[in-house]
């Protein structure tokens, strides 16, 4: 079943002379449950291509639409509570707040929504990431692959549609990298959700279904993993 589509997306920066194209009529689609990785060099405009997926900003023209839902036809209110529902963000600098536990930051954007917090849920989250003896900790008492594992959970917090991942593994070491993606996979497996990275690693896109690749604004490759 197909959960997202883009509709020749495009975003440009600047006019005349100074105008980028950084993503130029891009047409993909993703099933729901898929773990798809989209690389490119640096600039090539896989990073707008997350925040337009992401409802981080909007395209100049075309569709993105998630689950039938058209985002950029919602107010900037309605997308910021589409945002916080249906799409989980897990990104390079972790971006937890150093004041709350672990167990905060995980449960802090159902809080944000005055949603109720399904407790059972969060703790078998933490289980699995193997957070539970961490909870009460605070962000600068964990190492970078237990941040990032915070970052899974609470990116996994409100069952959203889908996970954008912006190179979660680019402040990890390597084993600490593969440990990441390792929990990654069997997270969004576990949880039946459906993963979307960008990366620069090759290596880190190969742990994907699929990958696409852009360069200069425009999807030059889909290639099915084996």
């Amino acid at each position: 079943m197909k959960i997202l589509e883009t509709i020749n997306l495009t975003k440009i920066y600047g006019k005349d002379e100074t105008q980028v194209n950084a993503l130029d009529n891009a047409n993909i689609h993703i099933e729901k449950g898929e773990f798809v990785a989209i690389i490119g060099p640096s600039g090539s405009g896989k990073s707008t291509m997350l925040h337009l997926l992401g409802g981080l900003e909007r395209p100049t023209k075309g569709t993105v639409k998630i689950e039938n839902q058209d985002i950029y036809k919602l107010s900037e209110n309605k997308l910021a509570q589409y945002r916080r529902k249906k799409i989980g963000f897990i990104f390079q600098q972790y971006n937890l707040i150093p004041v709350l536990t672990v167990r905060e930051n995980i449960e802090m954007p159902l809080m944000l929504d005055k949603a109720n917090i399904d407790k059972a849920y969060i703790d078998d989250l933490m289980e699995f990431l193997g957070l539970t003896e961490r909870q009460k900790h605070l962000p600068n008492q964990l190492s970078g692959g237990q941040q990032q594992r915070v970052a899974i959970a609470r990116a996994l917090a409100a069952k959203p549609a889908i996970i954008l991942a912006d190179e979660p593994t680019g402040n990890l070491d390597t084993k600490t990298t593969t440990e990441v993606m390792n929990l990654l996979k069997k997270s969004i497996k576990k949880y039946n959700q459906t993963l979307i990275m960008i990366t620069h690693n090759d290596s880190v896109a190969q742990n994907a279904d699929r990958i696409i690749s852009i360069v200069d604004g425009k999807i030059k490759l889909l290639e099915k993993n084996k």
